[in-house]
Parts: structure tokens; sequence; C-alpha cells
């Protein structure tokens, strides 16, 4: 069964259905018909409650649907040498590492790196990852995020951005061949 927060696909379904019938009808009226089924005045109350401003329907039917959450998904990187990842993670790209850990003296390496946003766990255990990931980073400014990268002239790494139909990528390949693609969607 449908919801308000499913007004705008029923709006579209109504006046398609309207059209096959030879009754054409604004998009603007269908929205205000579509209110009314729903018992409201008019579509910019049922729209403010479909952006949220009653949060706590939203929340509660959210509730209803799942009593859980996501958070953002943290990669496992694998890594050979912890001087080079530390070279390429914070020197090159910025991150910083938030905590480390080993299981013993001379044991490998497991650790968090981040910039803002992006977490990832970065692993010298060769059972938790495999080299030659790809991972994606959706991202805003992606321009000045190129141009910091170019300023460090790390010689390892000269990365360049290419329109995509998806919009704006640069790839950055790290020592152990894992990719990371930044993309800055197009606006639809």
């Amino acid at each position: 069964m449908r919801t308000y927060l499913d007004a705008k696909a029923m709006a579209k379904s109504l006046r398609e259905a309207m059209r096959e019938t030879g009754v054409d009808v604004s998009h603007s009226a269908v929205l205000e018909l579509v209110a009314r089924q729903f018992g409201l005045p008019n579509w910019n109350v049922l729209s403010a409650r479909i952006e949220g401003e009653n949060a706590a329907d939203v929340k509660a039917a959210a509730a209803g649907a799942a009593a859980f959450g996501f958070e953002p998904p943290v990669p496992i990187v694998r890594i050979f040498d912890e001087a080079k990842a530390r070279e390429f993670y914070c020197g090159f790209m910025g991150f910083r590492v938030d905590w480390e850990h080993r299981f013993g003296d001379d044991f490998p390496l497991y650790c968090q790196v981040s910039r803002a946003n992006v977490k990832l766990h970065l692993s010298e255990h060769a059972g938790d990852a495999t080299p030659g990931g790809n991972m994606v980073v959706f991202m805003t400014g992606l321009a000045a995020f190129n141009a910091e990268l170019k300023a460090k002239n790390y010689r390892y790494m000269k990365p360049g951005i290419q329109a995509q139909d998806w919009g704006d990528e640069m790839q950055v390949t790290d020592p152990f061949n894992n990719r990371m693609r930044f993309i800055e969607r197009r606006a639809v």
C-alpha cells in the first residue's frame, strides 16, 4: 500500500491515466488532487510532510520498516609496507591515522586512516583483503582536491580528472595497486 511518501509517483501515475482517457490535467493540479486524497488541504502541506518538516512521522514510518540502521562502510585495504602506506595515505592523500593495532611486537599493522567523512582500514594481514581493490568515493570539490594533490608533487602519482557520463572522476592508485575513484556527480 502506498503512503504519502509515494505522493509524487502517485501524481505521475494519475496524470498518465487521465491522459489515456483524454483528460489533460496540469502537473500542479494532479499534485493538489493527491494531497486531498491524503486528507490534506493542499500540495504545500503534503510536500512539507514529505520533506521532513514532520520528522516524527517519517522516523516512525522508518522505525516500523526496520529496527536497525547502517553507517557508511569502511573498506579494508591490503598494504604490504607500512612506510609506503604512510607516505601515500598520510603524506600524499592527506589522511590522518586514527588508531593502530598490532597483536604483538613485530606483528602486522592494522590501522584506521581518515579524512573528512572517508575512513579506511589499512591491513598488513594477508587474510583481510586482496590487493588490487577498487573503491568509489563520492565528493564535491574534486578540482580543488586534484589541485591539492598535484601541488604535493608526489613522484609516484600525478592524478588527473576525466569527464565521465556520471560526473568528473579522478583515479588514484596506492603503492599496493588499490584504486580509489573520487567522483563528483553531475547535477541532473
